[in-house]
Order: structure tokens, then C-alpha cells, then sequence
């Protein structure tokens, strides 16, 4: 049955090479001892809400430590196509919404990118109007937007659903409601609280989410005149403006905890010292404690982390869920870590379907992974893993492949690697300057 897999996969990779061969893909040498350190960017999952908070700001807003990678290059241009400008040099932008004239969010921008939904909720808060379409971004089964239209349904919008277009009014301001959330959900409170700042009254959110993204949003809008109560926990109250833009000040973006967890999995994963720096160790305690568990020493200061090598890798058991609990961001990183535990580790994937996409790639490699619904039982230590040709599925599902041909012996292409550049800013070269043999060709 895994030949026919394997040959399956060879089959797909050789129609992907014949229709997409000028794609670029990373080269990996396996076996390469790491050492020294490497600094973190900053967190493309807590600058796409604040680069969509701009729309409510009356002057132009300086974003500092914005990480370099395609998401945020995209937001910023649906940023321009909306009316607004910008100037970004390196890891600095200064953006300018005080211009935007037009409150659609075309297909050919959200189709790359969910993140585009995030305009929706200041849009309307801000003109009475708007019109998104519907998301795209990674394929790892639905993320439905229906808790984000619920909640300003019952602030008072309009919503309906045309020609794949979100399209919501609220020709008299969004009002202050009460909202309930079935479920938690980032993108959900994000959107609500951008759209809360602006809305006449006030707004209570109840099951909000606690993400430090999130923490991190509700700051800068505090901190430019927003009156908002219980931030970083599950109730939100927020007294709108009543459409008046407010003045946002300069902020920097907070690191990047995924990143980060990534390249301490990489540490791991060989087996070596590395230091993690800029990093907010707080952010990373659920991952701190997996490795932990897994019989890793992990040393913190106030900006760093830094892994020691163990004398035993041991198997673990992961349960994705909600912050602060383990991230689904880093159960793929994980996996690939699990494969070199001395024993037989799970991972249940509680938050998204489909998110199991790497398991056939990291099989070609050689990994002993069986899949039950949604639980990966992953037998560690038997094999080492081979290198060869792989394909990236989605964002994080192409870091697990990084780190597993890291460890695998001999080459290994990895191809698809535009996922990767969606949200790691420089990976070759980071990963080049700790040791490991990194290369990016195109094909």
C-alpha cells in the first residue's frame, strides 16, 4: 500500500514539475550539526489585524518590525487597492488609510490570502459599506467566516451572500451589542473588536479568543483612545467611537511564537543547542512544556530561549486547542519531531480538518505514521528517515518537511515552497547561518 502511495506522489510531483516547473524549491542536506543563534521576526499573525486596524486611523500610522514575507506584501497591496498608500523600507511601513475611496476586497487578492476577511469589520465600521469576497489561503479544510458575519449581524448590519461576495450594510454605524461566540475563534474576535472601536455604544464579546495577536490588537487601539476592558481574557467591553477615526500611534509588531517554536524544533529535532532570540517566552510556554516533556532542558531569559540537547528524546502526547493551550500552528513541526522520539507518540488535532496533509509527505521520507480521524499516532525511533522529493501543502505542513530533511539522511527537495514564503521571512538564510545546508533553486 505505501509503494502505490509512493508512486501515486511521484506521479503528482512529476505533473506539478511539467505545469509549475519554473517554481522555486529548497534543497536540504540532512546531518548538518546547528549551533549559535537566530532571531525572530516578527508575527504575520498579529500584523495582518493590525495593518487591517489602519482603516480606522484618521492619520498615517508607522508599523515597525513587520516581518518580510508574501502575506503581508499582499495585505499592504489590498491596502492600496482600497485607496489607501504606503511606504514599507525593510521592516518598517508607514501606512496611510486616510484616502481609501473603495470598500471591495476583490477575489484576485483574497483568494491568496483569508486574512483578507480582516478588512471587513473596520470597513464597515467605518463607511456603513463593504464588500469582501469570500476567503482563500491554505487548504486545511473550512474555516467558515459565519461566526464574523453572525456578530455584526447583531450589531446591526446588513449581510448577504452574492456572486461569492460578502456584502455587508450598515448605512447608520455599527451599534454596540452583546456577542456570544459558539465557538472560539481568532479571526472572529478580531474583526469584532476592529469593528466594536467604531460602532456607536458599547460591545461585550463573550468566549473571546486569548491569542497574544489578539492581546496585541486590543492594545494598540487602547492605546490610541479606544476605552476597552479585559484584554488578553475571554470577555471583551469595548465603548465604540461612533464612526470618529481615531489617532493610532507608532507600534512594533510582537515576535513571532510559531516561528519561533519552529526553529526550536529544529534544535531539537538534531539534537543541539541552539539560542532563540527576540522571542516573548511567555508566548511559548505550551511549546516550551511539549519539549519539556519530550526531555529537553529549555533555558529563559526576558527575550530568548535557549534548547539544550537530551541524552533521550521521548514521545509525547499533543491535544491542539485554543491559547494558551498547544497551538495547531505547531503540531506539523511536532510530528516531524516525534519521528526521532524513542517510542510511540499522538497527536489529536482538535481545531481544523484536514490538517494532516504533511503525513503523506513525511512518509515518502520514511516516517511510521498511521492516521485515525483526526489523531496521528507516530512510532519514533525505528528508521531513519531518507531523503527525497516532496511537495509543501499548506504554510506550517511545509516547516515539518524542512525540519525532517534536516535530520534525514541525504538530499531532499522540497518542493511548492510559496507556502513557505507566505509566512517564514528568510528561512534558508537563518537556517544557513545556525549550520544547516539550505539551498533555494528553481526549477
Amino acid at each position: 500500500m505505501l509503494f502505490i502511495l509512493k508512486q501515486l506522489l511521484d506521479i503528482i510531483l512529476a505533473i506539478y514539475k511539467y505545469l509549475w516547473g519554473n517554481m522555486e524549491y529548497l534543497k536540504i542536506v540532512g546531518g548538518k550539526d546547528i549551533s549559535g543563534s537566530v532571531e525572530i521576526s516578527g508575527a504575520k499573525n498579529a500584523a495582518l489585524p493590525l495593518i487591517a486596524c489602519t482603516i480606522l486611523g484618521k492619520n498615517e500610522i508607522t508599523i515597525g518590525n513587520l516581518p518580510n514575507v508574501v502575506d503581508i506584501n499582499t495585505f499592504l497591496k489590498l491596502i492600496k487597492k482600497l485607496g489607501g498608500s504606503f511606504e514599507k523600507d525593510n521592516h518598517t511601513a508607514k501606512i496611510n488609510t486616510t484616502t481609501i475611496n473603495n470598500t471591495t476586497a476583490t477575489y484576485d487578492i483574497v483568494k491568496t490570502m483569508r486574512a483578507s476577511i480582516l478588512v471587513l469589520g473596520p470597513i464597515l465600521a467605518r463607511f456603513g459599506h463593504c464588500e469582501v469576497s469570500l476567503p482563500g489561503g491554505c487548504a486545511i479544510g473550512q474555516r467558515p467566516v459565519d461566526l464574523h458575519l453572525k456578530a455584526l449581524e447583531q450589531m446591526g448590519a446588513k449581510i448577504e451572500i452574492l456572486h461569492g461576495y460578502i456584502r455587508a450594510t450598515a448605512p447608520n454605524g455599527l451599534k454596540g451589542a452583546k456577542i456570544v461566540f459558539d465557538k472560539v475563534t481568532v479571526g472572529g474576535t478580531e474583526n469584532t473588536v476592529m469593528a466594536a472601536a467604531l460602532a456607536h455604544g458599547t460591545t461585550t464579546i463573550i468566549n473571546a479568543a486569548k491569542e497574544p495577536e489578539i492581546v496585541q490588537l486590543c492594545e494598540v487601539l487602547a492605546n490610541s483612545g479606544v476605552k476597552i476592558e479585559g484584554i488578553g481574557s475571554s470577555k471583551i467591553i469595548i465603548e465604540g467611537t461612533g464612526q470618529k477615526l481615531i489617532d493610532i500611534k507608532p507600534f512594533d509588531v510582537i515576535p513571532d511564537r510559531i516561528e519561533a517554536g519552529t526553529y526550536m524544533c529544529a534544535a531539537a529535532i538534531r539534537n543541539q543547542k541552539l539560542k532563540i532570540e527576540k522571542v516573548i517566552p511567555l508566548h511559548l510556554e505550551a511549546v516550551i512544556s511539549k519539549l519539556e516533556e519530550m526531555n529537553f532542558e529549555i533555558l529563559q531569559d526576558e527575550n530568548s530561549v535557549t534548547i539544550l540537547p537530551t541524552t533521550e528524546i521521548k514521545p509525547v502526547n499533543i491535544i491542539t486547542t485554543e491559547y494558551p493551550g498547544f497551538p495547531t500552528d505547531m503540531q506539523a513541526q511536532f510530528m516531524a519531531l516525534a519521528t526521532q522520539a524513542n517510542g510511540t507518540s499522538t497527536i489529536d488535532e482538535r481545531l481544523f480538518e484536514n490538517r494532516f496533509m504533511h503525513v503523506s509527505e513525511l512518509l515518502r521520507l520514511g516516517a511510521d505514521i498511521h492516521l485515525n480521524g483526526n489523531t496521528a499516532t507516530v512510532n519514533g525511533g525505528k528508521e531513519p528517515l531518507e531523503g527525497t522529493d516532496v511537495m509543501a501543502t499548506d504554510l506550517r505542513a511545509s516547516s515539518a518537511l524542512v525540519l525532517a530533511a534536516l535530520v534525514a539522511n541525504g538530499e531532499t527537495n522540497i518542493h511548492r515552497i510559496y507556502h513557505l514564503d507566505r509566512g517564514y521571512e528568510d528561512l534558508e538564510g537563518k537556517l544557513s547561518k545556525i549550520g544547516a545546508d539550505v539551498k533555494r533553486f528553481t526549477e
